[in-house]
This record gives C-alpha cells, sequence and structure tokens, in this order.
C-alpha cells in the first residue's frame, strides 16, 4: 500500500497521525524493557501505563509544549533505535554520508519525529489497545509485533511495530500504520530530496521542516 501522497515530507497528515497513534498504544514509554518480558507483552504492557498517565494529566491533554517536550524527549524517545531507523530512512545516501553528516541526520530526524508527535499528542483520545497473535521464535532478534487501536465510532486501526533486541532491551525502528511503514514513507521522500543535491540538500530540508514546525508549534502543513 502506497502512501497517497508523495511530496517531501508527506503525508503529514499520516505523520501526525501514526504519531498520535503512538502515545495512545504506548509505542514507547519511561520503564525501562524487562529482560525476560516477551516485546509483544512489553507493547501491551505500556499501552496501559502510557494511556494512564496522559489520561491523568491535564496539562498533556491541554497541549502544555513544555510538558509535551519533557515526555517526548525524556521518555519516548530513549525506546526508539534512532541509528537504524534513520539509516533506514536516508537510504543509499546513508553511506554516502561522512560520519559528522550521519549525527546531524540522525538529530535532525530526531528533533524532526519530536516535534511533530508533540503536536500531535493532544490528538490521544478515548482508545484502547487490542494486542493481535504474536508468532516469533523465542531465539528471535528481530520481530514484528501487532495490533489494533480501538476508539469508539471508528474503524480499528492497524499499528504493528518493527522491534529488534539490542543488548536485554527491545528498541522500535519502525511502525506500520494502515499498511504504509514509517520508514518506507521517509526513504522515498529522503531520496526525492537527497537526489537532488545530495545528502547536504537533504540535511537543509531536514533544518527547514524543523524550523517549519517550531514556528507553527510542531503542526506539520
Amino acid at each position: 500500500m502506497q502512501a497517497p501522497d508523495t511530496g517531501f515530507f508527506r503525508p503529514a497528515r499520516l505523520v501526525r497521525w501514526t504519531l498520535a497513534l503512538f502515545a495512545a498504544c504506548a509505542l514507547f514509554a519511561g520503564v525501562a524493557a524487562r529482560a525476560a518480558e516477551a516485546p509483544n507483552e512489553m507493547i501491551h504492557r505500556l499501552s496501559d501505563e502510557v494511556l494512564g498517565r496522559i489520561n491523568a494529566d491535564p496539562a498533556l491533554k491541554a497541549g502544555d509544549s513544555r510538558k509535551i517536550d519533557q515526555l517526548v524527549d525524556g521518555i519516548v524517545m530513549p525506546h526508539v533505535d534512532f541509528q537504524r531507523m534513520t539509516a533506514l530512512a536516508v537510504g543509499r545516501s546513508w553511506r554516502d554520508a561522512t560520519p559528522a553528516q550521519r549525527q546531524q541526520l540522525m538529530d535532525l530526524f530526531r528533533t524532526l519525529l519530536i516535534r511533530t508527535y508533540s503536536g500531535a499528542l493532544s490528538q490521544v483520545g478515548d482508545q484502547k489497545v487490542r494486542m493481535k497473535p504474536f508468532r516469533a521464535d523465542p531465539a528471535d532478534t528481530d520481530v514484528i509485533v501487532r495490533s489494533e487501536v480501538l476508539q469508539p465510532g471508528r474503524e480499528p486501526a492497524q499499528l504493528d511495530y518493527r522491534l529488534r533486541k539490542v543488548g536485554d532491551a527491545w528498541k522500535i525502528y519502525d511502525v506500520n500504520v494502515l499498511g504504509v511503514w514509517l520508514v518506507e514513507t521517509y526513504r522515498t521522500q529522503f531520496a526525492q530530496e537527497a537526489s537532488a543535491g545530495g545528502v547536504e540538500a537533504l540535511i537543509r530540508s531536514l533544518q527547514q521542516k524543523n524550523e517549519q514546525l517550531a514556528a507553527g508549534s510542531g503542526k506539520a502543513g
């Protein structure tokens, strides 16, 4: 299934909704993964924990930017494998990037997701998570966890995760919303920009987009 808009950094609506579902489903949370905990059990447990925190904090629901930034940067991002996520999203250009450019791409991509996430966090409503059967070998270190987001008056929304085991912790490096993988969507967009001007052009575009998001209080156009 292809994303409905192929423009650079589009579809913004898909990205915002994806990141709102990150919050609703506790895609990431501020509790360290338990060494003996299966990845699907971790996602399910964290779903309940983060939903409880959001529902209990009026400031988060009201869109307090300071608290949202603290929540996202301090709790969400530590559970993301950003190097792998950025490398996959940048694609072939990652190999051409210098170490300094790679670090810059990771920092800018992280900022992009933080700011977009912050703008979407207040959209979380009366949502629940239904986990689908988990099929993986106990020895697997790279898995997909499948779930659905349930909200009154709406059809169940597909939300799947790709995770890999790093040491004793499971790290999320991609998410699938309604059949569209986020990294794949970004890879198409990034490739278009990099083909026009190389890695430096991609870096400049990420910088510009982050400035736009900052000026618009995290709302993508």
